[in-house]
C-alpha cells in the first residue's frame, strides 16, 4: 500500500497541488489530506487505490524494496516527430 510520503513526493514530481490530485483521483480533498498526514490517520482502501491509479496514469511508479520506499516519474511516451518526406523529382 502506498504511503502518505510517497503521495506527497509524487505530487511534487508532477507539480500538482492537493486539490488537483483530489480532482483527478475523484476523492474528497479531506480524504487526500488524511492520506498524506504524518499522523497515520485512517483512510478507506478505495481512497488509496484511486489516488494510486491517478498518479500512475500521470507517469508515477511506486517502488518498495528492502532498502526503502520511493517514487519515480517515468517519461511518458510521446509520438515521434513527423518526418519530412522527400519526394524525388517533385
Amino acid at each position: 500500500m502506498i504511503t502518505g510520503r510517497q503521495v506527497r513526493a509524487a505530487r511534487a514530481l508532477l507539480n500538482w497541488k492537493q486539490d488537483m490530485l483530489a480532482e483527478k483521483a475523484l476523492v474528497a480533498l479531506t480524504a487526500l489530506k488524511r492520506l498524506e498526514s504524518e499522523r497515520g490517520l485512517p483512510v478507506h482502501e478505495s481512497t488509496h487505490d484511486q489516488v494510486r491509479r491517478a498518479l500512475e496514469t500521470a507517469g508515477i511508479v511506486f517502488m518498495n524494496s528492502a532498502q526503502g520506499k520511493g517514487v519515480m516519474l517515468m517519461n511518458l511516451a510521446s509520438p515521434p516527430p513527423a518526418q519530412k518526406s522527400s519526394l524525388a523529382g517533385a
